[in-house]
């Protein structure tokens, strides 16, 4: 089975652990615990290009990556942006995070994840700010890691990607 190493990254508190706690686990806790350095979890699953291994890379929180981090990203194939749709401001640093990657390894393929969907009602981003996101390259996937809501569906499409670009030329 192919194996892919993929990246979480984002801002301080916008879920990161808890969307991969949901994925991974099918599991949530509201108990808030800072991840510290990397986290690694692993899941495979069943592409439409066969099955794939992710080895999921949990980075600690940052609105700026430091050499450490830079240091956790190599080798990637992928990664998953995550940030706050209750808080603007994790919108803009996530949008800072990528740029830094791309400066740093290319312009690797990626998932953004716009989490809380469940609070929507207290979202700061407004449908506007998503369209000029969109157009300007990050399309943001409402979800929830608390509810569940689209974290399956978003990762499973950057998986059968990474599936399927690892199978070109084969």
């Amino acid at each position: 089975m192919r194996s892919a190493k993929v990246c979480i990254i984002g801002d301080f508190a916008v879920g990161k652990t808890s969307t991969i706690a949901r994925f991974v686990k099918n599991a949530f806790s509201e108990e808030y615990l800072t991840t510290v350095g990397v986290k690694i979890d692993t899941k495979s699953i069943e592409t439409d290009h066969g099955p794939i291994k992710l080895v999921i890379w949990d980075v600690a929180g940052t609105d700026e990556l430091s050499n450490i981090e830079l240091a956790y990203l190599r080798g990637s194939a992928a990664f998953i942006l995550v940030a706050d749709g209750t808080r603007r401001n994790t919108v803009d640093n996530a949008l800072r995070l990528r740029e830094d990657l791309v400066a740093q390894y290319g312009d690797l393929p990626f998932v953004a994840m716009l989490n809380k969907q469940d609070l929507s009602q207290q979202w700061e981003i407004t449908d506007d700010e998503l369209e000029a996101s969109r157009v300007a390259g990050v399309e943001w996937i409402p979800c929830s890691a608390k509810t569940g809501h689209s974290v399956g569906d978003a990762i499973e499409s950057l998986a059968d990607f990474i599936a399927g670009s690892s199978n070109e030329g084969m």
